[in-house]
């Protein structure tokens, strides 16, 4: 490998010479009672990032198992869940039994496979789709993480800023308008021009770097080489910059999750948001009280996945076995079909993915859209699972940060902050 990711988590985690080797707290394996029942009163604790559409399901956990209490640590973004994750994890204490982490972590956890539990077992056999499996799975065969949610993405829109802009605004026919023209990129923002032509000042989309993710997950190899690991930028990677710097027009130019970004869902701050399932929990709860939201069934070039979520058990955990009942019991069809009902997180799970009830699913702030058949609609066009090696956080990071300096900051162009981001991957080894 090119870098050593150990020194950039304890530089993310603003941990100086602390290598990622501290002893856990507790390296005590799971019981041979696998259900992890028993009559000890135990406090579990979980920490998750954004909505996973939890709160009820560890009410009704804790009603199941009187003699467990949960505490939940919900952070408000991924990045700051990140951040406490890689100092507890440098500490060798401090994190949760059950913590959840985003899918683009996941190779460097494998790195540290002593850190964290084996969640393998008889009752979860099968219960995943096997891509999804094999990003929490070592080389020798350690299942790290159970699958939480996939993120098959579709197109949320203001259908009432759309109309307004005199543009077609019920769903099926924004789904046709996007899919003019072979319905790729080009098409996507041959929209947003004649949108920000007609909208009187209303941006069309949130901001370039949403849109760059969403092409991003369409690459086989973004930012490394498959058989070796090693840095290797795809030429596709600054067609693809260059494409969203030309059309910054079309942005509000605030970044994801920022106070500024969240504000705008009050005040028709931007029209389009690419809409991976469990941003929709997101987009309700940010533009509470605004009506207008909808989603069109339909992705520029067919479709994407836009994240996913796992949720581990680190060696750190006093009560592994209490807690791997915990992860299997939250991660089961029933829960992750609440889930999906409550904020969007559409199901890893296959028998939930499948089930009628999933597709007969609607979501009242989206004009009632069919949100579960629509989901399962854009994840069957999921063709393309990117390779993501133990330094694509890393490169995606300096791609954000590159992206953002000329759509957000606005202080360089984007020849100059492109030179940048090539520094900044050089020197990660």
């Amino acid at each position: 490998m090119r870098k050593t990711t150990r020194k950039m988590w304890a530089a993310a985690a603003g941990v100086t010479g602390i290598a990622l080797v501290a002893t856990a707290c507790s390296s005590s394996t799971p019981a041979d009672d696998e259900s992890g029942s028993s009559d000890e009163k135990i406090t579990l604790t979980i920490s998750t990032f954004n909505e996973f559409g939890y709160d009820d399901l560890l009410d009704e956990y804790m009603e199941l198992n009187p003699n467990i209490t949960v505490e939940h640590n919900k952070f408000g973004t991924s990045n700051e869940a990140r951040d406490q994750f890689s100092t507890a994890l440098a500490a060798g204490s401090g994190l949760a039994d059950v913590v959840a982490v985003e899918v683009d972590w996941m190779p460097e956890i494998k790195q540290y496979a002593d850190q964290f539990n084996d969640l393998a077992s008889d009752t979860v056999e099968g219960r995943w789709e096997q891509w999804t499996i094999d990003q929490a799975t070592t080389e020798d065969g350690q299942l790290l993480a159970y699958p939480t949610d996939i993120g098959p993405e579709a197109i949320a829109y203001r259908s009432d800023l759309f109309a307004a802009a005199g543009l077609p605004s019920d769903r099926e026919s924004v789904k046709a308008l996007f899919e003019e023209n072979g319905g790729d990129w080009d098409q996507f923002f041959k929209v947003g021009q004649d949108f920000v032509a007609a909208s009187n000042g209303v941006p069309f989309v949130d901001g370039m770097d949403a849109v760059g993710q969403g092409i991003l997950n369409q690459l086989e190899a973004p930012f490394e080489d498959p058989s070796t690991g090693e840095i290797a930028i795809d030429p596709q990677v600054e067609e693809i910059y260059n494409q969203l710097l030309e059309n910054t027009n079309l942005s509000s130019h605030k970044a994801q999750w920022s106070e500024d970004w969240v504000n705008a869902f009050q005040n028709n701050g931007f029209a389009v948001m690419l809409a991976p399932s469990w941003m929709l929990g997101v987009i309700e709860g940010n533009a509470a009280g605004v009506t207008g939201w909808d989603i069109a069934d339909t992705f520029p070039g067919g479709g994407g996945n836009w994240g996913g979520s796992f949720l581990t058990v680190p060696t750190q955990s006093a009560h592994p076995a209490e807690a791997q009942a915990f992860a299997d019991w939250l991660t089961a069809p029933e829960q992750q079909l609440k889930a999906f009902a409550k904020t969007g997180n559409f199901p890893s799970q296959i028998e939930a993915a499948a089930s009628d009830e999933l597709a007969g699913m609607t979501n009242e702030f989206f004009n009632n859209a069919p949100t579960g058949a629509i989901f399962k609609e854009r994840s069957a066009a999921i063709s393309v699972t990117p390779f993501k090696g133990e330094n694509y956080f890393a490169v995606r990071d300096a791609l954000s940060q590159a992206i953002n300096r000329v759509d957000v900051d606005q202080t360089e162009d984007a020849a100059t902050s492109w030179a940048g981001f090539q520094t900044a991957v050089e020197a990660l080894g």
